[in-house]
């Protein structure tokens, strides 16, 4: 079988290691004469895959002691409303940098569950978001519960290189689509979310990290479904976890410690976003990249052609030539080529050879 090149923005490729590992294991899972997917989230088969990830998960992101894993389903779209559920009681607010489609979407759930306000907007005239909010242009609310932003914008690619100062309120991050692609300070935050789908497995599993210390804020009187403390005293095992994509977690953060963990993944990131943009920007004359040079991001590059027209034509026949996943956000149009971490150096150098043929072509 040929593999086609996977440039979607989510669910994202994984590395074909972990494929390969996950098929082998598939049927009789360890010896066990069992599918995994078959073994209680109970049984000791299962047991020793969820630890592991646990350990490994703290390992690579380098967490301090003051910080815990929970494992959840439901994706980073329930933590919009969890959040804020667990640490807005009565009479508090909490502020958002809305610099995306998605933390637009965060600050408009929790503004049904809760009171909500902007810190910064950043968007554009015509419903864009190019570019991050400049320090001077954030106003936080020292009485916040918490400042949350999203640390990458999929859909309009820029992407936060340094976490803002967030003047003694509690940071809370979605990191959906950039953790692990580069270390990070966790102390700085008192909670990161992520939805697994770009960088660390499939779909069905959800990351947070919480500072415990602040967790002792959050609301008790919320159904235990949704309290992440109750997650987290059950070591995430308060009902039945998404086992397989757990496991495949596991398998994906092996590969990531076996590329020198974050900081390889970083080095990996930066070389094959500086190819791509190196080449959009040497023929500026044909491509338009609208974000911002200073925002750009290394997950999510986003480009256009000359015409809508050329656009549907590049990622038509870019198909065609085995890249898939090309074609911009419904949202916003245009091109969009994701750069997670199991994509290659190699994988770019194709997408670059053919972004020039293609310039030649039809410039």
């Amino acid at each position: 079988m040929t593999r086609k090149i996977n440039f979607n923005a989510g669910p994202a490729g994984l590395p074909l290691p972990v494929l390969e590992e996950a098929r082998e294991q598939f049927v009789d899972f360890r010896g066990t004469g069992m599918a995994l997917v078959e073994h209680s989230h109970r049984g000791k088969a299962y047991e020793a895959v969820h630890q592991e990830a646990l350990a490994l998960f703290a390992q690579l992101a380098e967490l301090p002691p003051t910080h815990s894993t929970i494992l959840l389903q439901g994706g980073a779209s329930l933590q919009f409303a969890m959040l804020p559920m667990n640490f807005l009681s009565a009479g508090r607010s909490a502020d958002y940098l809305v610099t995306g489609h998605w933390a637009k979407t965060a600050f408009s759930e929790a503004g049904k569950v809760a009171t909500a306000r902007k810190a910064a907007d950043t968007m554009n005239a015509d419903k864009t978001f190019t570019r991050l909010p400049a320090a001077e242009e954030i106003q936080a609310d020292p009485k916040a519960a918490y400042l949350h932003l999203t640390t990458n914008n999929t859909i309009f690619g820029t992407q936060w290189h340094a976490a803002p100062d967030a003047r003694g309120v509690p940071l809370v991050a979605d990191m959906s689509s950039d953790i692990l692609s580069r270390p990070v300070d966790a102390a700085k935050y008192s909670l990161i979310y992520a939805g697994a789908q770009k960088n660390l497995g499939p779909a069905g599993l959800t990351v947070v990290v919480v500072k415990t210390d602040w967790l002792k804020s959050a609301r008790a009187d919320l159904p235990d479904i949704l309290r992440y403390q109750k997650h987290l005293d059950a070591q995430s095992l308060y009902h039945t976890p998404p086992v397989f994509a757990i496991y495949l977690f596991g398998l994906n953060l092996k590969w990531i410690k076996s590329q020198g963990g974050a900081a390889g993944m970083a080095a990996r990131n930066k070389a094959k976003a500086d190819a791509l943009y190196g080449a959009l920007d040497r023929l500026a004359g044909f491509y338009r990249t609208p974000a911002e040079k200073s925002a750009r991001s290394r997950m999510n590059v986003v480009f256009r052609t000359p015409s809508p027209e050329l656009d549907e034509a590049f990622a038509a026949e870019a198909a065609k030539a085995g890249m898939e996943g090309l074609k911009g956000h419904r949202s916003a149009g245009g091109l969009r080529a994701s750069l997670y971490n199991a994509v290659s150096l190699g994988d770019v150098a194709t997408l670059v050879s053919f972004l020039e043929d293609f310039a030649r072509r039809k410039g």
